[in-house]
């Protein structure tokens, strides 16, 4: 992925040329060769923390056969095949990445690990169960029956062949979860070259009333526990964060976790409450431990977009990017039944509202950086490009018999990546990068982006060499909390330093063009949240677009830009958080390249084949706008206000 820089002389200066920043994070001890290429100034590592295969009940179910081993060998740039399948058991599908990643995670439902694999197994009690033999007969209908008992609701049960005490479908889990430790290990690249990182993972799976509070648990390095802590084991946050406690975190064994909570758009606002799951207020106590074990939030994923608001109401035109029209996942299906999200589903407002809860308790329970990723349940992790998508939830139902002409729902999209800052590609470094929030997202796109905070940043900045070293020696980058200023400085507000570059894409498929970087900015006045929007570099109406016909782009963009930006409402008595956003110029959306594809004419309505309808739906966007956003940086009146203005 650092072949991306390179291609521009002067940024790989800014890069490699600066001197020594904070140094590197300690390996506590990891069992490895010294990476050959590792930079103190830190490298922009591509990823996806967000992966199933058919050790997932629900990609299982619907026809998937990639496992965990499958994944990683697809991660790394070897082609994998999709369903459906022949007689002969070869895929009529498959899929390959222009780039490799440079690492990702395998994150299996933790819940029904067990049952799947008993349901798979001759000779395990409760092989032959009705349940088990509806798996084995009729796998659609037990997606639709296994899951509504076992993820949508608020008391998850057990199926009664599981023993009275569950512990024949626990203990059975323990095979899966040792084959995706295998994998991991076989795939971790633990030689000087350090080409691709794996880690052990999985997902607790939360969804009470269809309200999806899921988190993917990521372990630090191979020290992991004996067995994986599901929804059916733990059916509060409050309980998954006792257990990693216990399991993991106390044990002073070398094992070290942290978790990703992920489509907060869905969650009916019950992902980040104010209040425990018995119903009592959040205290300190509890925003500490919660702060400590939760630094990310997947803002992009198939799924839909989760960084902000928008309705009638909304005045940044931008946040309308990859919506949703439900507020839940079961309701996808029965448009009568859509609701307008709740509060508290939209990174932007979940933000704010840690503000909020800093000046209460002291603490801010939702310090949150932001990466992407795709939730795929084909298998296939960095899957992200808009003209080849075959879909990420296994094309559907028909997926299974036949290769559908819709490879997904029209509301659904290939999802983002993860980028994380880190001196080399190891687990080491790169779980350091995950805990310190110097990470940040993008909708699929490999641009590299740079977000500092100070106070003294110099206006000339972007024309010198040492962009990246003035960076980390006047200030913090992006996750962190702006320094304290001292009596000497001359700002009386805090400067940022952004610089991006667009993602350059491949000889068959050049990146596209930039449009505009700006910075988002919310913070606390007389108590309530407020948001503002500010373009700093770039040009909105620069008028580039697409030829939807084509999806040839149009018009001029920047294949840079960089800016040295102070908050001209800034007052230090306000507590506040400023994060980047980074916006391509206009490019053909997935769904637009399948039309096309199938020559749909929406001038011939009776010639538009029924699951290609929406082709011509004036609802579904055709053009959007691929982009990044940057984990937040913080500013505390305690620290900035001390030194008079």
């Amino acid at each position: 992925m650092i072949a991306a820089v390179r291609i521009i002389p002067v940024l790989l200066a800014n890069l490699l040329l600066a001197g020594p920043a904070a140094g590197a994070e300690p390996r506590r001890g990891e069992r490895r060769e010294p990476c050959r290429a590792s930079d103190p100034l830190r490298n922009p590592y591509f990823g996806d923390t967000h992966v199933h295969t058919a050790f997932s009940f629900d990609a299982n179910t619907l026809g998937v056969r990639n496992l965990p081993r499958d994944a990683y060998r697809f991660a790394r740039g070897e082609p994998a095949g999709l369903q459906p399948f022949d007689t002969e058991g070869r895929p009529l599908r498959s899929a390959r990445l222009a780039r490799p990643l440079d690492f990702s995670i395998v994150t299996d439902h933790a819940g029904l690990l067990g049952e799947l694999h008993i349901c798979q197994t001759p000779g395990y009690p409760g092989h032959d169960s009705l349940v088990c033999r509806i798996y084995r007969r009729w796998p659609l209908l037990a997606y639709f029956v296994v899951n509504s008992r076992a993820f949508n609701v608020s008391d998850p049960v057990r199926y009664g062949f599981c023993g009275d005490d569950g512990s024949n479908c626990t203990e059975a889990a323990r095979i899966p979860w040792r084959k995706i430790q295998e994998a991991a290990e076989e795939f971790y690249d633990r030689s000087a070259a350090c080409s691709f990182t794996t880690f052990v993972g999985y997902e607790w799976s939360g969804g009470p009333d269809g309200n999806m509070i899921h988190r993917n648990v990521i372990f630090r390095n191979e020290i992991v526990p004996p067995r994986p802590t599901g929804y059916l084991d733990e059916s509060e946050p409050e309980g998954l964060w006792k257990r990693l406690h216990e399991d993991c975190l106390d044990l002073d064994n070398g094992c070290d976790v942290l978790t990703i909570p992920h489509n907060s758009n869905l969650s009916g606002g019950m992902l980040f409450g104010t209040e425990t799951g018995d119903g009592a207020p959040m205290t300190r106590g509890d925003a500490l431990r919660r702060a400590g074990l939760e630094p990310l939030l997947e803002v992009m994923q198939h799924k839909g977009d989760s960084e902000c608001r928008f309705d009638a109401s909304s005045e940044d035109e931008l946040c309308g990017f990859e919506k949703l029209p439900y507020a839940k996942m079961d309701q996808r299906n029965f448009p009568s039944r859509w609701d307008a999200p709740p509060p508290m589903v939209y990174a932007r407002e979940i933000l704010a509202q840690g503000l909020v809860q800093e000046e209460k308790l002291g603490v801010n329970p939702f310090k949150l950086g932001l990466i992407g990723s795709t939730d795929t349940h084909l298998g296939t992790p960095g899957l992200v490009d808009e003209r080849d998508y075959p879909g990420h939830g296994a094309g559907g139902d028909v997926s299974r018999l036949v290769v559908p002409v819709l490879p997904d729902d029209f509301e659904l999209n290939p999802g983002g990546l993860a980028v994380l800052w880190a001196e080399e590609n190891s687990r080491e470094a790169l779980f350091e990068a995950m805990r310190r929030r110097e990470a940040y997202g993008t909708s699929g796109p490999r641009m590299v982006v740079r977000f500092f905070g100070g106070w003294d940043y110099p206006e000339d900045m972007c024309a010198g060499n040492d962009f990246v070293e003035r960076g980390y020696a006047g200030g913090v980058p992006m996750g962190g909390d702006l320094p304290e200023r001292l009596p000497q400085a001359a700002a009386v507000a805090p400067t940022f330093a952004l610089w991006a570059l667009k993602d350059p894409g491949t000889d068959a498929r050049p990146g596209r063009q930039l449009q505009r970087i700006q910075v988002v900015k919310a913070w606390l006045e007389e108590g309530a949240a407020r948001e503002r929007v500010y373009d700093i570099k770039g040009d909105a109406d620069n008028g580039a677009g697409v030829d939807l016909r084509t999806c040839e782009p149009r018009g001029e963009g920047f294949d840079s830009l960089c800016r040295v930006w102070r908050d001209p409402d800034f007052d230090p008595a306000e507590r506040a958080l400023y994060y980047a956003r980074i916006v391509e110029n206009p490019s053909c959306r997935w769904s637009t390249w399948v039309c096309n594809a199938n020559d749909v004419d929406c001038a011939d309505r009776s010639s538009v084949p029924p699951e290609l309808e929406a082709c011509c739906d004036p609802a579904h966007p055709r053009v959007i706008q691929e982009r990044a956003w940057t984990s937040p940086i913080w500013y505390e009146p305690s620290v900035g206000a001390r030194v008079s203005d």
